[in-house]
């Protein structure tokens, strides 16, 4: 494993969760009247979903753990050989869900 390829990907997600919580609105509302502010959080909930999953993935490679064919499994498959926590991995599968409806509006 590449720890150098790992620790960059890991400050580029540190980045996209900071942008959002910079941008994260103190109502819903606020949220709904500014679409560049939709905009802006969208665009980096997508990379940091995208982010992890490249991070399992560069984790996986170094496994017996079959190829993952999706991003959510991905999760999934990080969460059977003992990487991360299964509740984590649950909810990192419901943000490749979030990135899915957000990136190709299904």
């Amino acid at each position: 494993m590449d720890r150098q390829v790992i620790d960059q990907k890991l400050e580029s997600l540190r980045r996209c969760l900071e942008r959002i919580q910079q941008k994260c609105p103190a109502t819903a509302q606020e949220l709904i009247n500014d679409i560049d502010l939709q905009d802006i959080i969208a665009l980096n909930l997508s990379r940091a979903v995208q982010i992890s999953v490249d991070i399992g993935t560069h984790l996986l490679a170094e496994t017996t753990t079959p190829v993952s064919t999706t991003m959510g499994q991905t999760f999934d498959l990080l969460a059977q050989a003992n990487i991360l926590d299964a509740t984590v991995a649950a909810q990192l599968k419901k943000a490749v869900g979030f990135r899915n409806i957000a990136v190709h509006n299904y």
